[in-house]
């Protein structure tokens, strides 16, 4: 029961990277690059897979695409079933 539940913690937040990535016109290698993060674990981040996200690289990624945090993340409430 437990491990199931943490399986699908934060399933239901958004990761708005594409959109700003595309609005910016920069490639996800360049921003890695930039914030000093891995594609690997950037692409995490932009598929919307990772677990957590540390304040130091949500900062980076808002100072790298002048956005603000609610720009790149959003809460999908969950759709009944």
């Amino acid at each position: 029961m437990g491990a199931e539940s943490t399986e699908t913690e934060g399933t239901l937040i958004v990761v708005k990277l594409d959109d700003l990535l595309h609005a910016r016109r920069m490639t996800l290698t360049e921003l890695a690059e930039r914030i000093g993060i891995t594609l690997a674990n950037l692409s995490i981040l932009k598929t919307g897979k990772a677990k957590a996200i540390r304040f130091s690289t949500l900062e980076a990624i808002c100072r790298e695409l002048d956005c603000q945090p609610g720009d790149l993340l959003g809460y999908r409430p969950e759709a009944g079933g």
